[in-house]
């Protein structure tokens, strides 16, 4: 029996996607659940696993095909064996590699069979292909336009999620008004709660407490007390979202994903550390949803993981702001006439002018700051 392998249902938001590169040729035997294909949206990359075991016995769409929703890309014969033919040299080596191995040897236009492997059995891994990225030279050689030696170059296509980002970007800075504006935050006090209780609620928890829930729990704060900053302009209407869906900007393979915290308002610091962790790891993998990353109200941003000192982060439409946290450092600052260090966080509210005005915009980064440096105010409920 022929079973069609089919695109699952994309998001509206979402018109077409690019297949990746088969894990499977025509005559591999497929197992139920089995991976065949990733397929990259603008958005996410999706597994496509096998409805039925059989035989991959037609392959209708090729590697770096564009598709749609529910349109047939191979079929399976559920009542065929695989043939028992040996692979040949270069066949068995492609196939020595880990999925996302391959899948990030696609993106980056790199050749895994050629790559020596330092996986168990000499699988090809993700960090093996990361390493030839980074060295294609001695890696994996790549046809240049200037081939005499000293000034090569390499053309390489953007993914499907890079040009999404390239153009959610430039939609931003075209659509709205975007002034961004700044203020520094003593994070001693957080520091030293955080010390003081991180052991404790690891050990009842289970996961780590991290800042990062620090500045969810203060966006919402301050986000209850300046709902414009929580709103979306539509057409020549401004929408006042009820609720508070935080999107956290997370950096991956594949570029800038930010998934949401939906009613971050309702989470426990527990809950938004453990699932920032899990939007971390999925992040890693290629493995959030399309859902997982759409909607949200709000955006946080945190250029601090790789030093940034200062930014001006771009709004992420159809949000009105978005709040940049930066590298906590010690410096030098003003107490009751006296000079301490203090560990200093500058943060940065990118926000549309069109409708939060820049007294809204400086009172809310004056209430993270309060609420960031008095964290007893959650406490109660002030």
């Amino acid at each position: 029996m022929l079973i069609e392998v089919k695109v699952p249902q994309l998001s509206e938001s979402v018109s077409e996607a690019t297949l990746l590169t088969w894990n499977k040729k025509v005559g591999d035997a497929v197992s139920e659940g089995e991976n065949l294909i990733d397929i990259e949206t603008d958005k996410v990359v999706l597994e496509l696993p096998a409805i039925k075991s059989g035989v991959l016995s037609k392959i209708i769409k090729a590697d770096g095909a564009k598709v749609g929703s529910g349109e047939v890309i191979a079929q399976i014969d559920t009542e065929a064996v695989a043939a028992a033919a040996p692979k040949a040299k270069a066949e068995v080596a492609a196939a020595a590699a880990t999925p996302s191995a391959r899948k990030l040897a696609h993106e980056h236009d790199v050749d895994a069979s050629q790559l020596k492997g330092s996986g168990k059995h000499g699988l090809v891994t993700k960090e093996d292909v990361l390493s030839a990225v980074q060295q294609p030279a001695t890696a994996n050689p790549a046809p240049v336009a200037a081939p005499s030696g000293d000034r090569p170059e390499q053309r390489v296509a953007m993914t499907r999620i890079r040009q999404r980002i390239a153009e959610r970007l430039l939609q931003s800075q075209a659509n709205a008004a975007i002034l961004t504006t700044f203020n520094e935050v003593n994070m001693q006090p957080v520091m030293d709660l955080r010390a003081r209780y991180k052991d404790t609620f690891e050990k009842k928890h289970g996961v780590k407490l991290g800042f990062s829930s620090f500045f969810v729990k203060a966006a919402v704060h301050a986000l209850r007390k300046f709902p414009v900053v929580n709103a979306s302009v539509d057409g020549t209407d401004v929408i006042y979202h009820g609720y508070f869906d935080i999107g956290v900007a997370i950096g991956s393979e594949r570029g800038l994903v930010v998934p949401i915290l939906r009613d971050a308002d309702k989470m426990s610091f527990a809950d938004i550390e453990r699932q920032i962790a899990a939007f971390a790891a999925r992040a890693k993998d290629g493995k959030l949803t399309m859902e997982e990353l759409s909607g949200g109200t709000f955006s946080i941003t945190n250029g601090g993981v790789f030093g940034s000192m200062l930014s001006t982060p771009i709004i992420n439409p159809p949000q009105s702001a978005i709040l940049g946290i930066h590298a906590t450092k010690d410096r030098p600052v003003a107490e009751n006439g006296q000079v301490v260090i203090r560990p200093i966080n500058y943060l940065a509210l990118s926000y549309d002018h069109r409708i939060i005005d820049g007294r809204e915009a400086v009172q809310f980064l004056v209430a993270i700051k309060e609420f960031l440096e008095m964290p007893g105010l959650v406490l109660l409920d002030l």
